[in-house]
């Protein structure tokens, strides 16, 4: 799938659940999207970091 294809895809998502669910509803479900997005990319960032480790030799830097 491209990128504007996906774009579309969750535009015309979002369009169809708007009709469908309550404003109240919707927040929830935007909320549950925002922490599921922010949850796979927390996981994805621990995971290289620790492949990074895993393949360097260096001291990592501090966290600042």
């Amino acid at each position: 799938m491209q990128s504007c294809e996906l774009v579309t895809f969750v535009t015309a998502v979002a369009c169809t659940m708007s009709q469908c669910y309550s404003e109240d509803e919707l927040a929830v479900i935007a909320a549950v999207f925002s922490q599921l997005g922010d949850t796979l990319a927390t996981i994805l960032a621990q995971e290289q970091l620790c492949s990074n480790d895993k393949t360097s030799d260096t001291v990592p830097a501090p966290l600042v």
